[in-house]
């Protein structure tokens, strides 16, 4: 007796404890209620492809005969679930979580019943608490294990394997039907997708040895033409056969137009071969949640929806020639004017400074000291910019933090690390290297300890000499070798790291290295800046250079000064980086039928790049780190939603769409395709596998269902919340 009252105190706790949670839930919702609707978008958006593909399953059983018992969208604990019984249609929420003491119904705390007395229906609607998946649970069907014997003609074990393996089917057949549909309905509508514009070409690419230059537009691949966009150029380069040629046809911006053929490739840092084609970029600043969109206004002055006008006082109209004119300012920063809409409609200019970077050679993959970037034969220090490390391992963390509280006796790791800012003085036994020099050590010197030592700056602005050892390895899916460093120029401070020959100056100037530039024609100078705007404006013109080794040796050394073009042979880029959006154009159907052949050619598009990711996964060329769940689909869902015009949303749950069909029919169960796999050898075999070996691949199956979820959740967690 002393039980129940205890139970029933127990139960209606329970639901106390619900009620304050959806109160305070209630009150989040209306405080912050453009982020509920924006969740509440992308849940619904989410639930509908899972719908859909749940109901192709529900549709095929019920039309051949099949018992379901239960429609899910979402997996359990069961938030929601609705059934015809006989005094009416029976509501329960939460039934597993708010259980009614003795109750072997399960039908919970929160049940009851709606309407008048009705037939009995033999199938419960349910929508689970957990936003991942969702099944169709059949009489005799059991995903988790073997599928159970029954007498029952209704049941899916005594259905013929043709009948299940449509079933099976059923689901990913309507994923595609969907892609389709919503891709018809985008069409329809119109939406703005990337042109098939160059908007740079890597150095040393198919593209580039084939004369093709940013600005150009491909109306024509392989004998295709007529609303293209840029994905049928990447997918062009996907799928070609290895060697073989791909005919594009160039329209240049004068209007000619340009025959090429182009031989796809593996190009450094990609993931699948390409023609080294690089998207286009608009002068526009993308739309940015408001975090991001603060943090780029702090750092740069520019805000979503500006658009620039100038750049160093040249007009630009377009991204590759603010491009050019970037990478030709051998200055500390440029002046931006941009172009800013007021909320009253009315447009202002608005003037900000970004900060530039010189790179280290003009070309990423530099062969000869030629390549180097240089001042009139001058090549500066190197100076690290950034530094890309390995990760952290869980250990290494947790022996960190152990160490910080003082327990465990834990070593940390006081190994002198590089940093930003750090200047590089010598490599190995090379003092001053250039940028060519530390590419030949770093490949000489792979998987081998390699001494780095650097000038840095205390806290009182004083450089100390700090040798750092770094061990070079080969990057994933690439043959470069690399230290795990950024470098650039230092041209803030004018001290020469060696002097070399140029196509302009065939002979170096004799300036010995690590001495200090300190006059040009007789005009003090305190960087490499001052240097370049001296010899610029001393053009045609002979000139003496003044420098200092150190207290005892100084010397000067004379000069003609060449045309201005070609006297500094350094490319520049911006320093912070700014999101500029895609250059689109609007892409509309011209009536549904020509929306429906849209809509399937873009299905058909994602369909093949989904099958090819995979083939490079499980070929090793794709880490298993690029793919996405489903946490990354929904932060990615709800930047769209947050950010973008709600057509690009729907765009989105249509490739959505299309890549969870792709996924489902893999050869693996407990997925469709595994289990369409498993009664095709039933079909052979002439009987079923035995209930044992049906488990065991089932369990098996399950297990790296589960690895893989856990293993892309993580990695979506870290990319989406710590990235």
């Amino acid at each position: 007796m002393s039980d129940k009252p205890s139970a029933s105190v127990r139960s209606y706790a329970r639901v106390v404890l619900l009620v304050l949670v959806a109160v305070m839930t209630a009150v989040l919702i209306v405080r912050n209620f453009d982020v509920s609707r924006n969740v509440l978008l992308v849940l619904l958006g989410f639930g509908a492809v899972v719908l859909v593909h749940e109901f192709g399953h529900f549709v095929v059983a019920k039309l051949c005969g099949i018992k379901v018992e239960a429609f899910s969208i979402f997996m359990p604990p069961i938030l929601l679930g609705i059934k015809k019984a006989d005094r009416g249609y029976r509501i329960r929420i939460l039934p597993e979580l708010l259980r009614k003491e003795g109750n072997q119904r399960e039908e919970g705390l929160l049940t009851f019943h709606v309407g008048k007395k009705i037939l009995p229906g033999e199938t419960e609607y349910r929508i689970g608490l957990i936003p991942f998946g969702g099944f169709v649970k059949m009489l005799g069907q059991d995903d988790v294990g073997a599928d159970k014997p029954s007498d029952d003609p209704r049941s899916f074990a005594n259905k013929p394997a043709w009948v299940r393996a449509a079933v099976f089917a059923s689901g990913v057949t309507f994923n595609v039907i969907s892609a389709v549909i919503i891709f018809m309905i985008v069409f329809m509508v119109g939406i703005n997708l990337v042109a098939p514009v160059v908007g740079g070409v890597m150095p040393g690419s198919p593209a580039e040895r084939a004369g093709i230059e940013a600005g150009d537009e491909v109306i024509e691949v392989s004998g295709k033409d007529g609303r293209l966009d840029f994905s049928d150029i990447m997918m062009a380069a996907v799928l070609s056969g290895e060697g073989k040629e791909v005919p594009l046809k160039i329209r240049r911006s004068d209007g000619t137009i340009k025959d090429v053929k182009l031989v796809a490739e593996k190009l450094p840092g990609e993931k699948f071969r390409g023609f080294g084609i690089e998207g286009p970029m608009s002068l526009t600043i993308e739309q940015l949640v408001p975090g991001d969109a603060n943090r780029l206004f702090t750092e740069t002055g520019l805000l979503p929806g500006d658009r620039i006008r100038s750049v160093g006082g040249v007009d630009v109209n377009s991204y590759w020639q603010m491009q050019k004119v970037i990478e030709g300012t051998f200055a500390a920063d440029v002046a931006v004017l941009a172009e800013r809409r007021q909320s009253s409609g009315k447009l202002e200019l608005v003037e900000t400074r970004l900060s530039l970077h010189p790179v280290a050679a003009t070309d990423p993959n530099v062969q000869t000291e030629a390549d180097l970037a240089n001042i009139c034969t001058i090549v500066p220090r190197l100076r690290i910019t950034g530094v890309v490390g390995k990760p952290v391992s869980f250990k290494e963390r947790l022996l960190g933090l152990l160490s910080r509280v003082g327990l465990g006796g834990a070593k940390v790791d006081d190994t002198p690390r590089l940093k930003a800012g750090d200047i590089i003085v010598a490599v190995a036994d090379v003092e001053k290297p250039t940028y060519l020099e530390l590419r030949q050590l770093t490949n000489e010197y792979e998987d081998k300890e390699l001494p780095v030592t650097v000038l840095r700056s205390d806290s009182n602005g004083v450089g100390q000499r700090v040798t750092v050892p770094v061990v070079p390895e080969k990057l994933p899916d690439s043959e470069r070798v690399v230290i795990g460093i950024e470098v650039e120029l230092d041209a803030e401070e004018p001290i020469v790291a060696k002097t070399i020959a140029t196509k302009q100056y065939p002979k170096p100037l004799d300036i010995p290295s690590g001495a200090r530039i300190t006059a040009v024609d007789g005009v003090e100078v305190s960087s490499f800046y001052d240097v370049a705007s001296q010899l610029q404006a001393n053009a045609g013109q002979r000139v003496t250079i003044d420098w200092r080794l150190n207290e005892q040796v100084a010397g000067n050394v004379a000069v003609d000064v060449g045309e201005e073009k070609g006297i500094v042979k350094v490319h520049s880029f911006l320093e912070q980086i700014v999101p500029f959006a895609r250059l689109e154009r609007l892409y509309k159907g011209k009536g549904p039928v020509d929306a429906i052949m849209m809509g399937y050619k873009r299905t058909k598009i994602f369909i093949i790049q989904t099958y090819v990711t995979l083939q490079r996964l499980i070929g090793g060329v794709v880490s298993p780190k690029q793919l996405m769940g489903p946490v990354g689909i929904l932060t990615v869902s709800y930047r769209i939603v947050a950010t973008q015009p709600f057509v690009y949303y729907v765009y989105f749950i249509g490739l959505i769409s299309a890549c969870i069909a792709v996924f489902n029919f893999l050869p693996l169960p407990p997925l469709d395709g595994g289990l369409v796999l498993l009664l095709l050898v039933e079909k052979i075999k002439g009987s079923a596998l035995s209930i044992r070996t049906q488990e065991i691949i089932a369990y098996t199956g399950w297990g790296l269902i589960i690895a893989l979820f856990i293993y892309v959740t993580f990695n979506d967690v870290v990319r989406s919340f710590f990235g």
